[in-house]
């Protein structure tokens, strides 16, 4: 694809790289028959190409309106088109330049600015959240559904973390929202982990991967963030980390970009890419290990969801069903597992619509195979297929644990 910057799109930060990627689209439109917004709407605008389209006009043209940035908008990053495209197009990069500079030309309606605004400010913040959270459960009644929905039906205690004893340690991300809208996941995760000779050092100075300021055109501030998870995680790395684990897909897609995101800062370029090369989806550390002290035999029929997050951005697709397969699970088949729930970080609260549709496909999908329970490796996945109120939704650690936990008492 050729490229023509007009003289204000080539002052903007990233502009070579934005030309770099626009040149290696042959616009094809492989990667349309694999997105979940061009196959629901049927718009090319709505599609990945059509999207790279109304960028390289903007940057060339200096043309854009609100319709661009609601196309923009409606994209999900789900990054399926990456997989899919020929050409290896890094269609999420150039996204993610686009539109920042999308925002900063078209002032979005105050109501809109207030709901971005609000979800940064909220959502990063555990202390904050869960206050919020807290206070919605008394007044869930009178929520309104999109928001009523994203609270859990049951929210399983944590339980008792495992005290670190073995000489291999890796650390943890705690995460934002999944402290409140499911504790036990990372403590299910330190037992599992622990069963396998690892334990978990707490970094209690880590907070916010920086995905949802990144994600909406509020990089600096995201960036921040990431630079201050580095300096937590730096002597402990120093000190023989193993890893830095994370039980949230989408925040692990992230840090594993902290390399890249940060590749222009002298002070933390290298740093980044060490701790990016340490960040580690916790089903990658469960693969390297030997499973059969803990394998299980279960007769309940389980489907796997593969959240965007670790099957397009982490390419770990299959390995998630590889492991649970090798603890004995019996996982169900689902239909176009590739395309996304609806999910998305924010965008279920930004695009509710779309994003309820796109829910109720994946959960057709899901259940199609009649299992007893779904499990999916994101919170934001959980919550929002939870929210549905079919199957229930929880992370597949949480399985394993309990699985674990139920062979070991005695029989009655």
């Amino acid at each position: 694809m050729q490229t023509n910057f007009s003289k204000s799109a080539k002052q903007l930060e990233h502009a070579a790289e934005a030309e770099r990627i626009l040149r290696s689209c042959v616009h094809c439109g492989f990667c349309n028959a694999t997105c979940p917004t061009y196959q629901e709407l049927g718009n090319e605008l709505d599609g990945p190409r059509g999207r790279i389209y109304l960028i390289k006009q903007f940057l060339e043209k200096d043309e854009v309106t609100a319709a661009t940035q609601e196309h923009l908008d409606r994209c999900l990053t789900c990054r399926n088109c990456e997989t899919t495209c020929p050409s290896g197009v890094e269609y999420h990069k150039l996204l993610e330049i686009g539109r920042p500079a999308v925002e900063a030309r078209v002032p979005r309606p105050a109501k809109e600015r207030l709901l971005r605004e609000g979800l940064r400010q909220v959502l990063p913040r555990p202390a904050v959240f869960n206050t919020l959270f807290k206070t919605g459960q008394i007044l869930k009644p009178l929520l309104p559904q999109r928001l009523s929905s994203k609270m859990p039906r049951a929210i399983a205690p944590a339980g008792t973390r495992p005290a670190a004893r073995h000489a291999r340690r890796m650390l943890m991300l705690e995460g934002c929202v999944q402290p409140t809208l499911s504790p036990n996941t990372n403590a299910a995760a330190a037992r599992v982990l622990d069963r396998l000779g690892i334990s978990i050092d707490t970094v209690n100075e880590a907070g916010c991967c920086g995905a949802v300021d990144y994600h909406m055109s509020a990089a600096r501030d995201g960036l921040d963030r990431a630079r201050r998870n580095i300096d937590a995680w730096w002597p402990h790395l120093q000190a023989g980390a193993e890893a830095i684990i994370q039980t949230a897909s989408g925040c692990g897609a992230f840090i594993k970009e902290y390399g890249y995101v940060l590749r222009d800062d002298p002070a933390y370029a290298d740093k980044a890419k060490v701790v990016s090369d340490k960040a580690k989806d916790l089903i990658e550390v469960l693969a390297a290990e030997d499973l059969e002290e803990i394998r299980i035999e279960s007769d309940q029929k389980t489907a796997f969801h593969c959240p965007c997050t670790l099957q397009h951005a982490q390419k770990l697709g299959g390995v998630a069903q590889s492991v649970l397969t090798r603890l004995g699970f019996n996982l169900t088949a689902v239909p176009d597992a590739h395309l996304c729930c609806g999910s998305a970080g924010t965008y279920s609260v930004t695009q509710p619509t779309l994003s309820k549709k796109l829910r109720d496909n994946k959960l057709d999908a899901l259940e199609s195979g009649r299992p007893d329970q779904i499990v999916t490796a994101n919170i934001g996945c959980q919550t929002h297929l939870d929210g549905a109120g079919r199957t229930s939704v929880k992370h597949w650690i949480e399985m394993v644990d309990a699985a674990l936990a139920s062979s070991l008492t005695p029989a009655q």
